[in-house]
Parts: structure tokens; sequence; C-alpha cells
């Protein structure tokens, strides 16, 4: 009988963490290209919104030069995201500009007086390598051991709700209990962020 109970105690826990989390195909940072309408990222097939649309003529080699400029303190965060995703999908071409892409990153957000937006691009960054896995385990195993969300989440004090929606994509696993808090506090102010707006639907996966 205490078997039977134990049984169904480890049910009821596993049912209740996958009603609490959202069911989305594939690895979402990887898998859910974000909508950005007319801004600039890196270059990317974007026909038929495919999530994977790296595009042959882009040169690999300039990736990291090309994602730092891209990631200026005024770019809006869910265009962050966007080039982070496509970022991380081309640095699997290539293992040792997947590293140099990623130390840059860290490096840049411990510097001294670093920009918090930097632990933002750096953590997203390593969650991101992370669920690209299924691709290049080269690539996401140089993110093991590093904690992204807790960097990201040094930038969740400017009280941004497009930094509360990075987050819920960061724990949409349901690995992490605070998934739900960023996503009701995303949606609470989607409606004064139009790229936010655009893209509040993906927590509904």
């Amino acid at each position: 009988m205490r078997q039977l109970h134990i049984t169904r105690t480890l049910l009821a826990i596993a049912l209740v963490t996958i009603a609490s989390a959202p069911a989305l195909a594939g690895p979402p940072l990887v898998c859910i290209p974000y909508d950005i309408g007319t801004a600039r990222s890196l270059p990317w097939n974007a026909e038929g919104h495919a999530w994977k649309g790296m595009r042959s003529d882009y040169r690999v080699s300039q990736l990291t030069g090309d994602t730092l400029a891209l990631l200026a303190p005024g770019t809006p965060i869910i265009v962050r995201m966007e080039t982070l995703r496509r970022a991380a999908l081309y640095a699997t071409k290539d293992a040792g500009i997947a590293r140099d892409l990623l130390t840059t990153l860290l490096d840049r957000a411990r510097s001294k007086g670093a920009n918090p937006l930097a632990s933002f691009d750096a953590g997203y960054l390593v969650e991101t390598y992370k669920q690209t896995a299924p691709l290049s385990p080269a690539t996401a195993a140089l993110a093991a051991g590093v904690d992204g969300y807790a960097l990201a989440s040094r930038s969740l004090a400017a009280h941004d709700p497009a930094l509360e929606f990075a987050a819920a994509m960061m724990t949409a696993d349901g690995r992490r209990g605070a998934w739900a808090e960023h996503v009701r506090l995303a949606k609470a102010g989607a409606a004064a962020d139009q790229l936010l707006a655009r893209n509040i639907a993906q927590l509904e996966r």
C-alpha cells in the first residue's frame, strides 16, 4: 500500500509540473524565431519564417564582430533574442568561432562596470548554446557548467516586460519554478511594447 501511495504521489507531482509549463515543440530558444519586424539582425533566410535560416553566403568568420555590433545598448530585447538565436545557430558551423563568441560575451558581462544588458546577452547565449545539442553537441558543451539564467537574471532589476518574456522562454522547460511569474509579468506589460506584443503568443505554445 505504501508503494502505491508513493507512486500516486509522484504521478501527481509530474502532472502538476507538466501542466505548469508550456508545451513547446523542440528547444524553444533555438526552434522559435522571433518577429522583429524590420529591425536589423544577422543575415537570415526568413522565407516562410523558418527557424533554421542560416544563409550559405554569410561569412561565419565575422560572427563575433557582427553580433557585438548588433547588440548595442539601444537594441530592443526581442531583437537581441533573435540575434542571439541566429548567432548560436551560425556558431554550430565552427567550434572555434562558437567558443570565441561565447568567451567574448562572457568577458564583456564580467568586465567592471558592464551594462546589465551585457549579462543578459551572455546568459541568453549560454542557454541557447545548451539547446543546440541536437545540432552540435560540441557547441552545447561549451556552455556546460555556466548558469545562463542566473547571468541573464541580473538584468531583471530594470523591470522590463520584454526581459521577463526572455526569462520565461529560458525557463519554459519547467526545471525552474519561476516560469509562471515571468509569464505573468511579461503579459502584464506587453501592451506597452510593440515587439513584445507581436511575440507574446510564443508563451502559449
